[in-house]
């Protein structure tokens, strides 16, 4: 079979596995839709969260940015590992205990206001569409590929599967899918590295090939450097971005981390604080098995891009090239008109690949078949395009490991992809259905009454997502990069300050998280949207880039929110009493019920 037809059976075979685990697992209540009962195991859980935890951004994107940036794409590794420690230690146990259903449904109770829960779903719905629209944009360009279809009818028949199960099975059903996508997606991840392993070093651990030799005996990033440097690039062990960049970037992650809904929400789908604990510790084990490798592949991937292509003529290149070209992920402008591809540092064209069409829609293709662009050129050497989100996918291909290998992780991308998607979309329907409408419009809704809604919004935010997905602003890890420093800049501060400052009120909860939303949104927006010509270092504040803003705005949130509320009136003794509560471990192994 070929690669089109593995990729059929497998990607068919998994999509089947979450439909079936979707309709045994349907939700039939609230209780169930929103937590899945409270009745998930530790283990189980932590490999659902996992799998919620490392979405298309981790899978697809992350190695790839590596493989591009070398050690500036360290931070995506420091940051969002390092979040997720400081959330499973520093607070998820604490709000496992205090027992609400969502995020908004801690800032309403915790401050006793209304207004606050208010800001709370607005924040949480921003932050999870921003997110989600990453996700939905790795899983078109899965299907783009893998199989032949347009990116646009790719994300459709992603957005049909999430809504599949997300709205039938809600968290209940959404809990035991990803259990499964997390087997599926960590063995499409670490299968293609033992291959690639022994190819490059002859050890099978990636984690250790990292560090070996290669045939003639020169190590393996050594040598990756001195090609590099060859072609006119920077050494790929050296850092290029500044160290305040870089550090805000990783704050921004790391902080986003501990502040997205959606992660805070698995730890109220287990029976006790002792349980939250425990799957937090089993979700970073099994979160590590794929970070650990990340950095491997991306060497891997980008060894192996410099021996197959640059300085080869474009007919005689691997077949790899002219499939992902097909697919607008690839594209080589023959600047020069020799024939040949140069790979130099630069890029290769103005904007994205836009690609020339007869009127019927036939691909225009040069005298040496490649496909005809529209783009004016750039001053610089460069001809060769390769898109950081298809490292991972193409990397087997590179390779040429065999054709199930490349269908495997195709099938792996989906999983994380999906899985994501339908984390993010249950915190938007339930900010929707609980936090707004049952929690502040509507206090005697029916459970059934509550339970329709909730669908009814996790249906329109599936269309809503693939939007998204279809018109992403920018690459998918950029784009979820984007999320998490508006989780840092929002939900971060209010969360912490709520449960280990007794002093913190309403009014400075709500200052603070407006400030520094407003702020980093406005920052991401006119550097990407307004005038995306100005996004250099030279144009950013204190040089921190969009992708680094949210560690300000959280710093702005903090200087805004502590005035505030010192200048205002302290929190009632009720509400006092439930700080001290959720602080002291009496009772911790017994969860609170879940109220509202």
């Amino acid at each position: 079979m070929d690669v089109q037809a593995w990729t059929f059976v497998i990607v068919g075979l998994t999509f089947a596995l979450y439909i079936g685990i979707a309709v045994w697992s349907r939700a039939g209540s609230t209780g169930e839709f929103y937590v899945a009962g409270k009745g998930v195991s530790p283990i189980a859980n932590g490999m659902a969260t996992a799998a919620d935890w490392m979405s298309a951004a981790s899978f697809i994107s992350m190695a790839g940015i590596i493989a591009f940036q070398g050690m500036d794409g360290s931070v995506y590794l420091m940051g969002w590992t390092g979040g997720y420690v400081l959330l499973a230690l520093l607070l998820a146990p604490y709000l496992r205990k205090f027992g609400k259903f969502t995020v908004p449904d801690f800032m309403g109770d915790r401050y006793g206001s209304q207004v606050a829960r208010f800001v709370a779903v607005v924040c949480a719905i921003f932050v999870s569409f921003t997110y989600v629209a990453g996700q939905m944009r790795g899983v078109g360009v899965v299907f783009s590929r893998f199989l032949e279809v347009d990116i646009t009818l790719g994300v459709v028949i992603g957005m049909g599967l999430v809504f599949f199960y997300a709205v039938l099975g809600g968290m209940k059903g959404i809990t035991y899918t990803q259990v499964a996508q997390y087997c599926v997606l960590i063995f499409a991840y670490t299968v293609p590295a033992v291959f690639l392993g022994l190819m490059a070093t002859g050890n099978p651990i990636p984690q250790f090939a990292l560090g070996g030799t290669v045939a003639d005996g020169t190590g393996l990033l050594q040598k990756l450097d001195a090609t590099l440097v060859d072609l006119g690039f920077a050494t790929y062990t050296g850092y290029q971005k500044s160290m305040i960049d870089l550090v805000c970037i990783t704050g921004a992650l790391m902080l986003g981390t501990a502040g997205l809904p959606h992660v805070i929400i698995r730890f109220y789908t287990v029976r006790r604080v002792r349980d939250a604990r425990s799957s937090a510790g089993w979700a970073l084990l099994f979160i590590a098995i794929l970070y650990t490798t990340a950095p491997a592949i991306a060497v891997f991937a980008r060894a192996n891009l410099l021996d197959t292509v640059p300085g080869v003529a474009y007919a005689e290149a691997p077949t790899w090239v002219s499939t992902w070209e097909d697919s607008g992920l690839v594209a080589w402008m023959d600047k020069n008109g020799d024939g040949v591809v140069q790979h130099a540092p630069g890029a290769v064209f103005t904007g994205t690949p836009e690609y020339l069409a007869a009127e019927d829609g036939t691909p225009l293709r040069g005298e040496h078949g490649q496909r005809l662009l529209g783009n004016p050129p750039t001053e610089s050497a460069n001809e060769l395009h390769v898109d950081r989100d298809i490292v991972v996918l193409a990397n087997p291909e590179i390779a040429d490991l065999p054709d199930w290998v490349i269908a495997l992780v195709a099938a792996g991308g989906l999983a994380a992809a999906l899985s994501t998607a339908a984390g993010l979309l249950m915190v938007i329907s339930s900010a929707v259905s609980h936090d707004l409408v049952k929690r502040m419009l509507r206090p005697d809704i029916s459970e059934k009454g509550e339970l329709t809604l909730a669908r009814v919004a996790a249906a329109v935010a599936v269309v809503f997502a693939g939007y998204l997905g279809v018109n992403p602003p920018d690459y998918v890890a950029a784009v979820v990069a984007f999320a998490f420093g508006l989780a840092a800049s929002s939900f971060f501060p209010a969360i912490l300050l709520g449960i280990f400052w007794n002093r913190m009120n309403a009014a400075g909860a709500v200052a603070g998280m407006v400030a520094g939303i407003a702020a980093t949104t406005a920052y991401i927006v006119w550097f990407k949207f307004i005038d995306p010509a100005s996004n250099t270092a030279d144009h950013w504040f204190l040089g921190v880039s969009p992708e680094g803003f949210g560690t300000i705005g959280m710093l702005l949130n903090f200087a805004v929110a502590i005035p505030v509320a010192l200048m205002t009136r302290p929190p009632s003794d009720e509400i006092l009493a439930m700080i001290e509560d959720i602080r002291v471990p009496i009772g911790a192994g017994e969860a609170h019920e879940l109220s509202g």
